[in-house]
This record gives C-alpha cells, structure tokens and sequence, in this order.
C-alpha cells in the first residue's frame, strides 16, 4: 500500500533529524559503557602500548548515582487523596517498576527518552506501556503547543546491511508501519486510532526552553574522565619504565651472572633478583632512585575533587574514602547536592509519567483526564537513616496522642498501598486474635 507524499516527507525530515543526533548518542554511549579508547581523547598512543590504557568510569558512576535513587511511589488522581488503584494496575501490568529504570537511565545518558503507549488486543483495560529507546526514536515538537506533532521510529537491518528497513510513524490520529523496500518506504500497516495525539511522552533531561534534544548527565564530567583516562595511562607506563630503579654494575661480564650450578641466569632474573652476590673484588653494584608516581595519583584526586563539583556528588563517590562522613546525619547533609538534583529531575520526570498515564486513560476509557493534574509522587531520594527517622516518626505519633496518625506514620515510611493494605490486614487478625483470647478468659472466669 502507498504511503502519502506528505507522511513521506515526514519520514525524510525525522530521519535526517536521527542521522544528526546519531553521533553524540553512539559517543555518549560509550562513555557511558567505558569502551571509549585513548584515539577518541585526541592524543597519539603507540600500538604496543595499547595494553596500558585505562578508563576511569566516573561516567557510569554519575549516571546511576541519579537513576538509583529516581524511584517512583504512586500515581493520585485530580480530586483523590490517596493513591490511585488503577494507575497502580497500569503501572504493574507493564512491569514499569523495573522498565520505568531505563527510561531513567536513557534519559540521563542521551540527555531524552521515550514512552509509548497504545491499546493492548489482549487485555483491553491495560493499555501498553512500553519504553523505547531514544535511538531509534525522534520527533518533531510544535513550539507554541509543546506538543509532539509526529514521531518517527527506526530500526531492522541487518549485520552486514545496517541501515534500517523498518520504520513506524506517529501521528496524532493515526500510526503507520512501514518497510523499505529498492530504497522506497510502502506502508504494510495503519491504526486510525483517532486520539487526536501522538501517543508517545518525551522526557527530557536539563530541559532548556525552546530546546528538545536534552543534555546528558556526563556531559560535565566527560572531559575529566579523559583527563583521569591519560594519567593512568601514563602512571602505567610509568610504573613500567621509568618507576623501577634501575641497577648498575661495573667490573663484570655476562658470564659472571650464574646459579648455584654454574649455570647462566637469564637477564630478566639477575635484574630483579633481590641479593646479587659474586666473588669478583673488583666488581661494584648499585642502583639509582626510581621514579615517584606521586604526581600521578595527584592528578587524579585533583580531577576527582573536580568531578565531584560539577555532578554535586560527594568526593567518596569517585574514590575519595578519606573524606567519607562518620554519621548518618553527616552523610545525609553531604549528599545535598545530589538529593536537590533527583528531586529536580523526578519534578520533570513525574510530568511525564502523568501524561504516560493520561494517554492509558484514554485508551481504557474514551475519554481524557486532566493528565496534567495526575499527581506523582516519589520515594525519599535521600540515603536512608531508619533509626533518626523512626525515632522521630514515634514521638510524633505518641501511642495515637501526636500530630500524626498510623496511616500518616506508614506514609513517611514510604509504605506502598500494597505494604498498607497488609499491615491493615496484621491488625485485624491481631485484633480478633486478642478478642477470641478475651473470650475464653471471660468463659473460665464464668
């Protein structure tokens, strides 16, 4: 089937917009992974020394420092006050407790990620949820509605012919699967699904007005990462080299170095043996000082104090153990930073999770919620300190007396509805458990 001159188009525009964003996300990528090499730092290392070259993932570290703690709680309606059961079921049919991580993660390394949504054939009141990766996926946004006005996602090919051969085309009232087939897209496919909007959320990270592509998480740290990578490298060589004192000998031969036997020693063995001794008096033997690795070491915990100003993380966090907090409390004010940037970044990320569940809404219902509205809300980002909090939690609760009641106790605690609803349940057995023991004590005293 024929696909429209003005779809096709599309499809032109989105897949120049991929080809430019291709490069960044494949060098991004390998930060990311730590399989970026010394060629891409731009200094010239000989192949043979190949062996030597080290990465310092402070890159990884960075990312998943963030993602860790991006951990999503519940969904609450406009009008409720308590979290929303069937948001829950979309969320857990999709498994997005586990899914909902990468989209975390893309977001943070390509700086954008996507989340699809569309009805589900085999179970018509859960939508599919499903996270697409942000590099087979781009999109074009209107500026004035910031609305995605089409999407475009690319993939197939093969091994020996990459290029993809398969593409599906977003569009507000309706979505196209297509092939490519002698160099000319045909559409196999069509859904009017008539939702008059493209059924995919972008989530983008360090968001800028009037920008849509995103920034990565790395971008600040890439440089020093590059850096750390070439002192290593060259601490390496180093230690190989110029850090081994070298010994001296005058007054005898090659013959002179044998064993207990008489037999030659190789030359590798008499320079590192620890005690070399000879019956020549006229022999003398020393060596000179080797090389200190200091500055090297220096080096590194320079860039790592710097690493750390730039991501808000803690010094620890990139191998500075010396400076490590003692208390909870003191870890907890240390990690500042790094709290005020995953509460800034789960405000941006909840948006689009509303809308993810707004558009399932509407595929279950026919009708649209105030997905703005939606309400979403996290788990404490900060590292955990049970014992403060609890001891806090008590005092405020005072055996029902407080400011705070049981359920308001559970909420702090950061309890699921699930955790909730069982607790409710330890009560009521506790309850009739205590109630049949009464019975019985009030029967033998009758």
């Amino acid at each position: 089937m024929a696909v429209s001159n003005e779809e096709l188009g599309l499809v032109e525009v989105l897949r120049r917009q991929s080809d430019e964003l291709s490069p960044k996300d494949d060098l991004n990528d390998k930060y990311y992974e730590g399989t970026q090499r010394l060629e891409h730092l731009g200094i010239a290392v000989p192949p043979e020394l190949r062996r030597f070259e080290t990465v310092l993932n402070w890159n990884r570290v960075t990312v998943d420092s963030v993602e860790q703690r991006l951990r999503l709680k519940e969904f609450v309606l406009p009008g409720d006050v308590s979290a929303s059961k069937i948001l829950r079921e979309h969320w857990d049919a999709n498994n997005l407790d586990s899914e909902s991580g990468l989209l975390h993660k893309d977001t943070l390394i390509y700086g954008r990620g996507f989340v699809c949504v569309g009805s589900n054939a085999d179970d018509a009141a859960h939508p599919l949820i499903s996270v697409e990766s942000p590099r087979e996926l781009t999109v074009r946004v209107d500026p004035r509605t910031r609305r995605i006005e089409a999407a475009l996602r690319l993939y197939g090919g093969t091994e020996n012919d990459p290029e993809p051969n398969l593409a599906t085309l977003y569009q507000p009232n309706s979505t196209v699967w297509l092939a490519k087939s002698a160099g000319k897209w045909d559409e196999y496919d069509r859904d009017n699904h008539n939702l008059g909007r493209v059924p995919i959320v972008m989530f983008i990270n360090r968001r800028r007005a009037g920008k849509w592509d995103g920034v990565s998480e790395m971008r600040d740290v890439i440089p020093l990462v590059d850096a750390a990578a070439r002192a290593l490298t060259n601490m390496q060589v180093a230690a190989e080299s110029i850090a081994i004192p070298k010994r001296w000998v005058v007054g005898m031969s090659k013959g002179d170095f044998v064993d207990g036997t008489g037999k030659p020693i190789p030359v590798w063995e008499s320079y590192m043996g620890a005690i070399w001794a000879n019956g020549n008096k006229d022999a003398k033997v020393g060596q000179f000082d080797g090389a200190s690795l200091d500055n090297f070491w220096g080096t590194v915990n320079h860039l790592a104090n710097d690493a750390s100003s730039v991501t808000g993380l803690p010094t620890r966090y990139f191998g500075q153990t010396s400076v490590n907090p003692a208390a909870e409390g003191a870890i907890r004010a240390d990690e500042t930073r790094l709290i005020m940037n995953v509460e800034g970044k789960a405000a941006g990320l909840g948006d689009g999770w509303a809308w993810v569940q707004g558009i399932a809404e509407r595929l279950r219902t026919g009708v649209w919620p105030a997905a703005n509205q939606i309400k979403t809300e996290w788990f404490d980002a900060g590292t955990p300190t049970f014992s403060q909090k609890a001891d806090a939690l008590s005092k405020l609760y005072a055996a029902g007396n407080g400011v705070i009641s049981r359920e308001g106790v559970w909420d702090e605690l950061q309890w699921s509805e699930a955790r909730k609803a069982r607790e409710r349940d330890y009560f009521v057995n506790q309850s009739r458990l205590a109630l049949t023991s009464l019975e019985k004590d009030v029967e033998e005293v009758v």
